[in-house]
């Protein structure tokens, strides 16, 4: 028989277990309350649409909104609202010339310095001797780099990339001369090769872009000597032109012989006629900020060509873009008045 002191801790455990499970109800049923009015807050906004929508159809003598008409219509909803996000971007880039708006917070740094020109000079490992003849003939160096900047707004620099066995001795010999010249830019994301030379100068108009906010970027062999003072000339008169390609304009065959030393692998792209189209000589040519710009933004779906002056001249060739045949930029030319010459 049991004491009466057991039988008062069974009723003890009896109640205490009854308001626990009370507890556990009333907290269950307070959880699907507010899922419940939670998911009709959230499809309140979509029935009053299908309602509205609904009426319409009626009133023109239509059947009923199916289920699948409700589906649509919500898809349709969400990606309405995608569309109109992406026509305000579009919108700015017709304004900015091929420019994408940049949106805040993402993180990249905007360009800081402003000048007419960014000359890069294509140069590779083994021509410290052609450089230094630069730099005694036309390009300033130390104080005068600066001055030039400043007084005519144009910058100067030496293209190089990395070697392809990354630290050796070609990279250290650049580093080395950088440190004491400091008028280089060394793509670190770019091998040094013949055979990289298109998608070498993908990298400096993106590298330049990126660092200087400038109206024109240059390109120009270490071979070629540039008149300064006639270059910004030539370029200021064309500054009221947004999407400008200045250069010694020419075409030329195209050779689907391997053993050819101008072979293109894709020579079969140009047609029966195996010509190339008119495209800018690569000694030296010029691109506007918003064509600059415009390979910065494609970079990744801009293919190359075996040789860099026809790779830059196809990314213009479907564009809304004004080439210029200036003809002081063909630096093989006699002409007393060309702006460059070959050595």
């Amino acid at each position: 028989m049991r004491s009466r002191g057991s039988q008062n801790r069974l009723s003890g455990h009896s109640s205490f277990g009854s308001r626990v499970s009370a507890l556990m109800l009333a907290m269950l049923a307070t959880m699907s309350t507010i899922y419940v009015a939670g998911r009709l807050w959230q499809d309140a906004e979509n029935r009053a649409y299908l309602m509205e929508q609904l009426e319409k159809r009626t009133t023109q003598g239509q059947s009923a909104v199916s289920v699948d008409d409700t589906l649509k219509i919500i898809e349709c909803r969400e990606q309405r609202k995608k569309l109109s996000s992406l026509e305000m971007q579009l919108s700015a880039a017709k304004q900015e010339s091929f420019v994408t708006k940049k949106l805040p917070g993402n993180g990249r740094k905007q360009p800081t310095k402003k000048v007419l020109a960014v000359i890069g000079i294509m140069t590779t490992f083994g021509r410290k001797k052609n450089r230094n003849a630069i730099r005694k003939a036309w390009m300033p160096t130390d104080t005068a780099m600066k001055t030039l900047a400043d007084q005519k707004g144009i910058t100067v620099r030496f293209v190089i990339g990395k070697s392809a066995n990354r630290g050796d001795s070609l990279d250290k010999e650049i580093e080395t001369e950088s440190s004491q010249t400091d008028d280089f830019i060394i793509l670190d994301n770019q091998v040094e090769a013949p055979e990289e030379k298109a998608k070498k100068i993908k990298s400096f108009f993106i590298y330049a872009v990126d660092k200087w906010d400038a109206e024109f970027y240059l390109k120009a062999n270490d071979d070629v000597y540039v008149n300064v003072d006639a270059l910004g000339g030539v370029l200021t008169s064309y500054l009221d032109k947004p999407r400008v390609y200045i250069g010694c304009m020419k075409s030329g065959e195209v050779f689907s012989d391997p053993t050819h030393q101008w072979h293109e692998p894709d020579w079969w792209k140009f047609g029966d006629g195996r010509s190339y189209f008119r495209h800018a000589s690569s000694d030296v040519y010029v691109i506007s900020k918003a064509l600059a710009q415009f390979i910065s933004i494609n970079r990744h779906i801009l293919r190359t060509y075996a040789h860099d002056d026809v790779s830059t001249g196809s990314w213009f060739i479907g564009l809304d873009v004004m080439h210029v045949d200036e003809r002081s930029f063909c630096c093989s030319s006699s002409s007393t008045g060309a702006l460059c010459a070959a050595v």
